[in-house]
């Protein structure tokens, strides 16, 4: 019996632990889209969420790891909606004009693009958030070698260096999802359409 009493006492504390963190991210989330990522301090989420400075460093380690941790859940929505809708494109030429709409979808309607295009901006990064930041960008290159390296298999493509094409597919859609953020919807879809039609143009068979 003791050790099922301490089981349920961790699994509790475990519990509380994640609804105090749930909760500071949420609020938090609301101040960064309405502040801004600069403006908001951790001050401000102190009074939003009730808990002190110490608690919120003790799960975040400072603001950055916060809106870090924001960006991270993001990129995990994304990913699941994309591989939820991935199906419905046949070939991997589909899914790559059917991934660019996706992508250009979500940064016009996310309420975080703001504050995320000023937080990148901002030079002023510690050096472990650097590192999480690198570890997201290898995360989009492998995305997209899998991806592309599936249009090979399958002869849609020609062989080719594929982590080269990788990280020139995502400075293609980083690049132009800065522009994006001025355009209309209708803009912004067709802009992303002929950016895939002029990628493919150099790959496909």
């Amino acid at each position: 019996m003791p050790a099922v009493k301490g089981a349920i006492r961790i699994n509790k504390k475990q519990l509380q632990t994640e609804q105090t963190k749930r909760r500071i991210a949420d609020a938090s989330r609301g101040l960064f889209v309405k502040k801004g990522y600069k403006a908001t301090s951790i001050e401000d989420i102190v009074k939003a969420t009730g808990c002190s400075a110490g608690n919120i460093y003790y799960h975040f380690k400072s603001k950055e790891g916060l809106f870090l941790h924001l960006i991270e859940e993001w990129d995990r929505e994304w990913e699941e909606k994309w591989l939820a809708k991935e199906p419905l494109y046949p070939t991997v030429t589909d899914k790559l004009y059917g991934m660019a709409e996706h992508l250009a979808q979500e940064q016009i309607n996310h309420p975080l693009t703001k504050a995320i295009d000023e937080f990148f901006n901002n030079s002023e990064k510690n050096s472990e958030a650097e590192e999480r930041i690198g570890e997201m960008v290898k995360g989009y290159i492998n995305f997209n070698k899998q991806l592309l390296q599936r249009g090979i298999d399958s002869g849609e493509f020609k062989p080719a260096d594929v982590t080269g094409l990788a990280v020139i597919l995502d400075s293609l859609l980083y690049g132009l999802s800065l522009h994006a953020r001025k355009m209309d919807r209708g803009e912004a879809l067709t802009a992303y359409r002929l950016a895939m039609d002029v990628f493919l143009g150099g790959i496909a068979k």
